[in-house]
């Protein structure tokens, strides 16, 4: 996210990016390529099923068993 000073930037990527981290920071997910606030999010594959289930009470929906996802948490 370094630009020269001469190049403009996008506030709404750098705002993006902020809400990116903060919501990572503290729920135990990550954010997907081009996600938006209020998109599904990713579940951490650190997190085992059984934890996920209690952890995200909106539901996790399984893809593969290495990728889940689930609601935005703090919505």
């Amino acid at each position: 996210m370094t630009y020269p000073p001469s190049t403009g930037r996008n506030f709404h990527e750098i705002l993006r990016v902020i809400d990116s981290l903060q919501l990572t920071s503290y729920h135990s997910v990550a954010t997907p390529v081009d996600w938006e606030h209020g998109d599904d999010v990713v579940v951490l594959p650190s997190i085992s099923d059984e934890v996920a289930a209690e952890k995200f009470p909106k539901g996790v929906t399984k893809i593969k068993p290495y990728l889940r996802t689930t609601p935005q948490p703090n919505l």
